[in-house]
């Protein structure tokens, strides 16, 4: 009966796939990786493949790798096509995030990719650090093989919350809650980022699955760069980058969850979410303030 209820929530969810996404299609510029990217680390380690179209990254005992934006973005909306490791993964982690990269008092929005044992689910961890403070981190098992084809994760960022999705699907909100004390990420410039890495020290059952090497290399793929933002501020420093209201990003309707997008992100926090760090009472006893304020 579980099982049935399940695949009917399921079936309900994808029916709404096509009002989830409001994003306006002609909206996104495409970006050119040789243009808008640069490797960051392991040149050696990123290459271009499909034709062109997509970039592979490679994990192996040598080295990780890594790219990230030429510029700087404040606010707006960023998405990556990512086909990720298949097989047996554990231990890995590929990395897609924005980084204002400023010590101290960093603000960065994280998707993180926890490999697995074959067989088991991708868990996807997103993490938000605002203005220094981070340590919040939720964990969403993906109800999909992300390693069998490329799907869409994104992060809409504007004054109000930021959302990030899989396939136009919500699977967390952080809302701003300033007015009661919260920091929000809205003061610094974000770079776009990227990485493969080795994390078996915690990533996949806290450290206890360790990276099998003998089913090295490890490769994630990514495609279809979009990104449309307010502005475009030098990496190399925080710059001036401002946004107005004239943004589509800062448009009412883009303030919260529609109704489509509301139903299917409770789905996945039903059906979904394994870990959520506003219930974590070992950690915080007292469970932080933007927990209290809602999400």
């Amino acid at each position: 009966m579980a099982m049935a209820k399940t695949a009917f929530f399921r079936a309900a969810v994808f029916s709404l796939l096509p009002l989830l996404s409001q994003l306006p299609p002609s909206m996104a510029r495409p970006a050119d990786f040789a243009r808008d990217f640069h490797v960051t680390w392991a040149d050696s380690h990123v290459s271009p493949t499909g034709g062109g179209t997509a970039i592979q990254l490679l994990l192996d005992r040598s080295s990780g790798c890594g790219f990230a934006s030429k510029n700087k973005l404040m606010f707006g909306h960023v998405s990556m096509k990512i086909k990720l490791i298949s097989g047996d993964s554990a231990g890995t982690v590929t990395a897609f995030y924005l980084s204002s990269e400023t010590d101290g008092i960093r603000d960065e929005l994280d998707f993180e990719f926890l490999g697995n044992r074959s067989g088991q689910p991708y868990t996807v961890q997103t993490n938000v650090y605002a203005h220094g403070k981070g340590d919040r981190e939720q964990r969403v098992n993906l109800w999909f093989d992300p390693s069998a084809d490329f799907h869409t994760y994104s992060i809409l960022w504007n004054h109000h919350h930021v959302v990030f999705f899989v396939d136009a699907i919500p699977i967390r909100v952080y809302k701003n809650n300033q007015a009661r004390g919260v920091a929000y990420p809205d003061a610094q410039p974000m770079g776009i980022y990227s990485t493969l890495w080795n994390g078996d020290d915690w990533a996949t059952r806290g450290g206890l699955e360790k990276i099998d090497w003998g089913k090295a290399p490890f490769r994630a793929y990514y495609k279809d760069f979009d990104i449309e933002a307010a502005c475009a501020a030098p990496a190399g420093g925080l710059g001036s980058c401002a946004t107005t209201a004239t943004n589509w990003w800062e448009a009412p309707s883009f303030q919260q969850l529609n109704a489509a997008q509301a139903r299917a992100y409770r789905w996945v926090r039903v059906n979904h979410l394994v870990y959520d760090y506003c219930t974590d009472r070992t950690r915080y006893p007292v469970p932080p303030p933007e927990c209290l304020a809602g999400y």
